[in-house]
């Protein structure tokens, strides 16, 4: 179910935005995402995806910063591509599936031509997916 971005939303977004502006590569492109991750205390920890053969999600490097200080009980997530973080994408299937495994009740900013930009939660984007037990 889509839902309508919050202020806090917001702030989120321009911490992705911030993350990737620091960082952008646009000579070998080995930093072209960034994503923030807000957990349920109001922290807010952002990271840059890391381009390799077997390289990390901007969303993966965000969130394992949260879980590295200690957080697990995240509220929102979004990833922005560009060098100003213009662009707002969804996760990859990769992505999805550790959203789903770390946090399915996370909230993603997603964006589409017809209705901006909305959220949806993480266990919404993975349809008939794996899922580890205990």
């Amino acid at each position: 179910m889509k839902k309508q971005l919050e202020p806090a939303d917001y702030e989120l977004l321009a911490c992705a935005r911030e993350a990737i502006t620091r960082n952008y590569d646009a000579d070998q492109f080995n930093h072209t995402v960034g994503a923030a991750v807000r957990c349920a205390d109001g922290q807010i920890f952002t990271g840059v995806n890391l381009y390799s053969l077997h390289g990390a999600c901007a969303e993966q490097v965000a969130l394992g910063a949260a879980i590295t200080a200690g957080e697990r009980d995240f509220t929102c997530i979004v990833a922005v591509r560009g060098a100003q973080g213009e662009e707002v994408v969804p996760p990859c299937g990769n992505c999805r599936q550790i959203l789903l495994d770390y946090a399915p009740k996370c909230a993603v900013i997603l964006e589409d031509t017809d209705d901006g930009m909305f959220k949806q939660y993480a266990e919404e984007l993975l349809p008939f997916a794996y899922r580890m037990e205990g």
